[in-house]
């Protein structure tokens, strides 16, 4: 994994995306060498056209899903989605060519097909790297360093959801009597720990221990290990490198306190207020011919107000008032006791059960986000009802309120929609992970996603 801008990404991400950018780069630079005399007056559009197209494809992969390093996904799925990606990419190749100046035309249909034939290439190869038997080699060898029930709990974690690593093996720690792992894999001693993992040629070693007193973490064997180039982390970085969450039962107070992250500088606050104001401002704009359709549509199925004004908490527990779209019939609570959405929940009407299932009726939480209510990106704010409830139940459930509330956050891409006070546990350690890690690169990748899951409607009720 490499750290990029405080979050973390797979090696082998970065690499498909500079394989993807830099086909569609070598594609349109072979048709514009091929042109002769023209070349030098060819190249500079060549050059910045390809590149704004190299961009384009970015951007519509990573909505797709493409990017993300699922290991699950069936063949039929990744051909959906490269489908879809193409629907997208063909027209905005062809448009982005088609803008060629004049002086360059006999050359213009040339790198246009030359420019959509990339961008199937990349497509298909998209899916062929997704599903093909050489992604399985060379993959990151670990060692987890415990055999108890942590261990198995990080063992199960890198099984199921990084497709890239390879348990080689548990080492027992000192002081742990009965494994819970398969007695397979437990690996046999050879030598000390650090000589066992030079042995076995590890890349990582997670420290995973259940019982960590007397004497039972052998540090300067550790100390090896990372001078002989072996990384060496703790159960808490392991799972905020792999899962991009905290996990609340792995962390103490110390490890987020003396930690890297959590920082709310000027400078950060600045910038992503500037970055709020000009992207929902877009956003709104090119969204109002769809909002006004909206609002007609909610009038005409039911009487009642077209907007939902609800109090919510924000930044350092402070209250505002949200707004959506109206999606449930207006006696939803008529009892006064707030509730949770549920699945196939009939309080939503039909034209909420869509606008819903399409996040249309998050789009006036815009005007919050210009008031300086919300942000953009952030963790989505509750209700001082379920908020008094989950902060006694949930630990460091009121550090999400650090940062402004989001009309999207990294907790709703990446888990799906929850009532239950387990979901919230879920769902806060994505949330602390973005308190701790966020940026303007890790905001541009939510919103990325957050494409993908309207598209797919993942997690809506």
């Amino acid at each position: 994994m490499i750290r990029v801008f405080n979050h973390y990404l797979h090696r082998r991400t970065l690499l498909q995306v500079f394989f993807d950018l830099g086909l569609i780069i070598f594609a349109l630079l072979a048709v514009t060498l091929s042109q002769g005399e023209q070349v030098g007056h060819v190249i500079p559009f060549a050059a910045s056209h390809g590149l704004s197209l190299a961009g384009c494809v970015f951007v519509i992969n990573s909505a797709t899903g493409f990017y993300q390093h699922v290991h699950n996904r069936s063949v039929t799925e990744s051909c959906a989605r490269a489908l879809l990606a193409l629907l997208l990419a063909l027209p905005v190749a062809y448009g982005i060519f088609s803008l060629l100046p004049a002086d360059v035309s006999e050359s213009r249909e040339l790198m246009t097909m030359a420019a959509m034939a990339a961008v199937a290439a990349v497509l298909v190869h998209r899916v062929y790297a997704a599903h093909s038997i050489a992604q399985s080699r060379n993959r990151t060898k670990i060692l987890i360093f415990g055999s108890g029930e942590v261990a198995r709990a990080v063992g199960n974690t890198l099984k199921s959801a990084d497709p890239h690593a390879q348990i080689v093996g548990y080492f027992p720690g000192p002081n742990e009597t009965e494994p819970q792992v398969a007695r397979a894999e437990i690996i046999e001693p050879q030598g000390s720990l650090t000589e066992t993992a030079l042995k076995l040629g590890i890349d990582e070693i997670v420290v995973a221990l259940s019982e960590r007193r007397g004497g039972s973490m052998p540090l300067r064997q550790l100390l090896d290990c990372k001078l002989y180039g072996v990384r060496v982390v703790d159960i808490a970085t392991h799972f905020e490198k792999t899962l991009a969450q905290i996990k609340i039962s792995h962390v103490n107070a110390g490890w987020l306190i003396f930690g890297d992250g959590f920082n709310q500088g000027v400078l950060r606050t600045s910038v992503k207020r500037v970055f709020d104001i000009l992207f929902s401002s877009l956003i709104l704009l090119l969204a109002l011919p769809i909002m006004a359709i909206t609002a007609l549509v909610i009038k005409f199925e039911s009487r009642g107000p077209v907007f939902y004004r609800q109090e919510r908490v924000g930044l350092n527990g402070k209250g505002f008032e949200v707004i959506k779209f109206r999606s449930m019939r207006t006696d939803a609570e008529k009892d006064g006791k707030p509730r949770w959405a549920t699945v196939n929940d009939d309080r939503v009407t039909k034209v909420g059960r869509f606008i819903r299932r399409v996040r249309i009726d998050e789009l006036p939480q815009l005007l919050n986000v210009l008031r300086g209510e919300m942000s953009l990106v952030g963790p989505r704010p509750e209700r001082q009802y379920f908020v008094d409830e989950l902060v006694a139940k949930i630990p460091y459930y009121a550090v999400r309120h650090s940062v402004k509330p989001g009309v999207t956050g990294w907790a709703q891409v990446r888990y799906e929609y929850g009532s239950t006070v387990e979901d919230s546990v879920e769902k806060l350690q994505y949330d602390l992970y973005y308190v701790k890690n966020h940026t303007l690169f890790l905001d541009l990748l939510i919103l990325l996603e957050t494409v993908a899951v309207v598209l797919t409607g993942k997690g809506a009720r």
